[in-house]
């Protein structure tokens, strides 16, 4: 298993944030995390990717214990994270901000190839390169996101939230781009309020309900089940 998630626990000073996740994903998989606000999706994905650490549990990416670890040092490892709200920066050109997502990288051949490779995959970001990203629209920042963190070569990719406050014709696009990211190999451990979306893209989901993991299994199983029907799905 590329990623084990064993019983992590983390507070916010006296609030107990999670409460004993458990989870995992494997080479070239695809997970996604279900549940409402509060219940400590987006806590995991920056535990996972040490910008919290966990008070009691441990996190093991390929075989190393990596809980403990800053996140720079997780993200050279392969561990990419595509944080809510997009955290762009603003006032610089699209390239500049791929750019930035190969800083853990000296290999300056390769790095000018993944370039490539992103404007390839992303038309858009392609069509745009030079011109500054607070200026484009929140789908085309959505992209520059998801494309900045693919310059850091992940095997996995964390992604919070991708979907949140984009046209349903531009959700459908990023839908279309991530399983393509996982086609070729990545690992994918989605965040995503829109549960219908998030279990249809994903193999496996987990069900986060106050800190805890309620429910899991394989993505069509969960899509029948009663509970997550009614409070996730509003059938």
């Amino acid at each position: 298993m590329l990623l084990q998630v064993n019983d992590i626990h983390v507070h916010y000073g006296q609030v107990a944030a999670l409460k004993g996740v458990s989870l995992e994903a494997g080479e070239a998989d695809f997970v996604t995390l279900i549940g409402s606000n509060g219940a400590g999706k987006s806590t995991t994905l920056r535990t996972i990717s040490g910008l919290n650490h966990p008070s009691a549990g441990e996190i093991i990416f390929d075989g190393q214990r990596i809980d403990q670890l800053s996140a720079d040092r997780i993200l050279k490892l392969g561990i990419a994270h595509v944080p809510e709200g997009r955290r762009i920066f603003k006032d610089l050109t699209v390239t500049e901000n791929l750019l930035l997502g190969a800083f853990t990288r000296d290999d300056q051949q390769a790095i000018r190839e993944d370039l490539d490779g992103v404007f390839d995959r992303f038309s858009r970001l392609s069509e745009r390169k030079n011109q500054t990203a607070g200026t484009m629209s929140g789908g085309e920042q959505q992209m520059l996101s998801i494309g900045r963190a693919l310059m850091s070569r992940p095997r996995i990719l964390l992604l919070d939230e991708p979907s949140l406050g984009l046209a349903p014709v531009i959700v459908r696009e990023i839908a279309h781009l991530l399983t393509e990211i996982n086609k070729q190999g990545v690992s994918i451990v989605l965040v995503e309020q829109n549960a219908e979306l998030a279990l249809e893209l994903s193999r496996h989901g987990y069900v986060l309900e106050t800190g805890n993991v309620a429910l899991q299994g394989e993505a069509g199983s969960l899509m029948d089940n009663d509970h997550v029907r009614k409070a996730y799905l509003g059938i």
